[in-house]
């Protein structure tokens, strides 16, 4: 696996690339200790949109980085320099066959690298109450949780009872 930085990330990129992921349960408050109230939900698999215009124009405050296996895209990483001096991961994805085979780490660690180059005191990303494995994923790396939202999501009709949750890494 090589992972690359790129200037921009088309469609025909990602166009096999499966990032989806299983919602079963989800962390409910207190937020204090995320992973003490985990409730079973109804199964339902969630996956966002790839827009072409978020990966169009990476710029000086900004990075991209693309892993890949035989030519294959397995993840990427897009992240910016905040208004606060944070690294704002912008969005990111691993393919759902390059799961636990530490592309997500590999990324994170290029984000990390970026963050720490540009003198920034560390990095924080937004993701959701149902995306389990991405919270534990974070907290692994060594994310600890700042702060969520209830409100973020509920004017959106598929997703009214999503919370935001709002994770930091300090360099």
């Amino acid at each position: 696996m090589i992972v690359e930085n790129l200037d921009r990330l088309l469609p025909a990129d990602v166009a096999q690339c499966d990032f989806s992921f299983d919602v079963t349960r989800e962390l409910v408050p207190p937020y204090d200790n995320p992973f003490k109230q985990i409730v079973p939900v109804a199964a339902y698999r969630k996956t966002y949109g790839f827009a072409e215009e978020d990966f169009a124009d990476v710029g000086p405050d900004s990075m991209l980085a693309v892993a890949r296996s035989a030519g294959r895209v397995g993840g990427y990483i897009l992240v910016s320099e905040s208004w606060n001096r944070y690294a704002l991961i912008d969005d990111f994805a691993v393919d759902r066959g390059a799961r636990g085979t530490g592309v997500g780490i590999r990324l994170m660690d290029r984000a990390v690298e970026w963050a720490r180059q540009r003198g920034l005191p560390g990095l924080r990303l937004e993701t959701q109450s149902n995306n389990v494995p991405a919270c534990r994923f974070y907290k692994r790396y060594g994310f600890v949780l700042g702060g969520y939202d209830k409100q973020l999501y509920s004017a959106l009709g598929d997703r009214p009872n999503e919370v935001a949750l709002f994770w930091y890494l300090f360099l």
